[in-house]
């Protein structure tokens, strides 16, 4: 191999290992930066990942959205996996990975040395009564977005308010609820290629 080779595979070496520290950085933030969970990360992933970093296109956040919540697993943790996967390989995939993870595992070890001798401070209650609040705008700004980016049609339409009416009504496990329209999805695709070809 001549030295252009070797000094090409130095560049790319280089430029994978800036990408992977960016990718642990990113993903660090919006870990540190989130409260409530996954839902309400939607929006920073959006503005990180999308509109900042531009690693993925921004009609392409509902796919990895649908294939985070889709697999086992926490779904902030299975979209910083999927998209450093995506960008730098396994690599990649470990530091976005990591970098999701460390804030909270650090709060939470910290935390939880101190939470219970001020969980009972009128201050302490009204704090997470204002993160609670915040949560909330949170996960409904994430609703709008995905609304805006979703196929709207008659089909898509009853197949929510199915869906909706069966976590919220009846109780049905969420898990039963994604995989029931996944399948559907699929049936509904097929009969329509099905309609194209004849």
């Amino acid at each position: 191999m001549d030295r252009c080779s070797f000094e090409k595979e130095g560049i790319m070496e280089k430029e994978r290992l800036v990408l992977c520290g960016r990718l642990f950085l990113t993903f660090a933030k919006i870990g540190a930066l989130t409260f409530g969970g996954g839902y309400a990360m939607i929006p920073l992933i959006r503005r990180e990942v999308a509109l900042k970093q531009k690693w993925i296109e921004e009609k392409d956040i509902l796919d990895i959205l649908a294939v985070s919540e889709s697999t086992p697993g926490p779904f902030a943790v299975n979209t910083a996996t999927f998209v450093g996967q995506r960008m730098a390989g396994f690599w990649g995939a470990l530091c976005a990975t990591l970098g999701v993870v460390m804030p909270s595992f650090c709060i939470i070890f910290l935390l939880s040395a101190v939470l219970r001798r001020f969980q009972e401070v009128p201050m302490v209650q009204y704090a997470f009564w204002g993160v609670r609040v915040a949560v909330l705008s949170l996960v409904f700004s994430a609703l709008i977005s995905m609304y805006k980016q979703c196929p709207k049609n008659l089909f898509s339409y009853i197949l929510a308010g199915v869906a909706f009416l069966a976590v919220t009504l009846l109780g049905t496990n969420a898990v039963v609820v994604l995989l029931a329209c996944a399948l559907t999805g699929l049936a509904a695709a097929l009969m329509k290629g099905r309609g194209e070809e004849e």
